[in-house]
């Protein structure tokens, strides 16, 4: 669902950059009120785990549609809302600035409808909720699929309206909605399903990684020590990002697909200096576009993206990680002093 820049105008561009970075800088605050030490390995291995599961679109029967996972309900359910936003903005950062993976005015947009939506509502009005008088495997599975299906809806309608509000005719709002939301509910579904195989192993290996989890905390309780758990899942990352990922569905994703049904294209043309100004910027910092060689179409320039792509993302979500708590030592020398 990541949007180019073709489909939001500067002015709706700017404000959700605003209202992402917003959200972006309330995460950082409640973050560092929070003893996150032992998910800073988690932002590492999940943010290279959601980066790489994002390169394989899966296809939607009958449709000629693929879609793929956003991930944030994912994040939000093993790191909680603060720390999957921050690691959900360094994934969709690392797309954008290194592989051209949406546009760089519509990267507020994209953080906004990809991750705030899964990773808060997802958090605060499924998660939790469902959760509240204790996890069994079923509510994990239920709180998947509900919490995917929840934030792919409102993601997709988000689109919408951030097209209307820009102006581009060439989407009528009403025909917009009508194909958008129909085929996100599915790929919603099935992001859901593949969300809870995932936190289905983590319940059984290693439950206490999951947020708002408060039942007993031993090594007895757990099949897998965090290393163990962590070490499976990195593993996996490296296997789809470099193996799996060869096999995505070559159909039109979701958003693309409802374009191409509207205007008989998968991409809309935008005139511009912002537009000139921020596709240089992004053809300059895009090494490997498309997921791929530059000028080179091949299966091995696929597999170097996903595990390049997925290091590059394990140390971005480090390296945040450790500077707000670096920030948090500093505040509290001063204030000793």
């Amino acid at each position: 669902m990541h949007m180019a820049d073709a489909l939001v105008s500067p002015a709706v561009a700017a404000t959700m950059y605003v209202a992402s970075g917003a959200s972006a800088g309330t995460s950082v605050v409640n973050l560092r009120k929070e003893d996150y030490s032992k998910k800073i390995p988690v932002m590492g291995v999940m943010g290279a785990f959601v980066f790489a599961t994002q390169m394989i679109n899966f296809t939607i029967p009958g449709t000629g549609s693929s879609g793929h996972l956003c991930g944030g309900m994912l994040l939000t359910a093993l790191l909680g809302p603060y720390a999957g936003f921050l690691t959900m903005i360094s994934v969709l950062l690392i797309q954008c600035l290194l592989f051209a993976d949406g546009g760089i005015l519509a990267l507020g947009c994209n953080v906004w409808n990809m991750a705030f939506y899964g990773c808060f509502v997802g958090a605060f009005l499924v998660w939790s909720p469902i959760m509240k008088k204790g996890f069994s495997r079923g509510k994990v599975i239920a709180a998947s699929i509900i919490g995917c299906v929840v934030s792919l809806q409102l993601g997709a309608f988000s689109v919408t309206l951030q097209t209307l509000l820009s102006g581009i005719t060439e989407l009528p709002f009403s025909v917009f909605v009508a194909t958008m939301q129909p085929i996100h509910l599915a790929i919603g579904f099935v992001e859901g399903l593949i969300t809870a195989a995932v936190l289905v192993f983590v319940y059984e290996a290693k439950p206490d990684l999951l947020y708002r989890y408060e039942g007993v905390k031993d090594k007895e309780n757990s099949r897998m020590s965090l290393k163990g758990t962590l070490v499976t899942l990195a593993v996996t990352t490296l296997l789809i990002g470099g193996g799996l990922s060869l096999f995505a569905s070559e159909h039109p994703d979701g958003l693309e697909w409802s374009m191409e049904r509207i205007t008989g294209s998968t991409e809309l043309e935008a005139v511009g200096h912002a537009y000139e100004v921020a596709g240089g910027i992004q053809e300059s910092t895009a090494l490997l576009p498309d997921y791929a060689f530059a000028n080179n179409d091949t299966a091995f320039g696929t597999s170097f993206s996903g595990i390049v792509g997925s290091l590059v993302v394990v140390a971005l979500c480090v390296l945040t990680a450790l500077v707000i708590k670096s920030t948090v030592k500093k505040k509290c020398l001063r204030t000793r002093i």
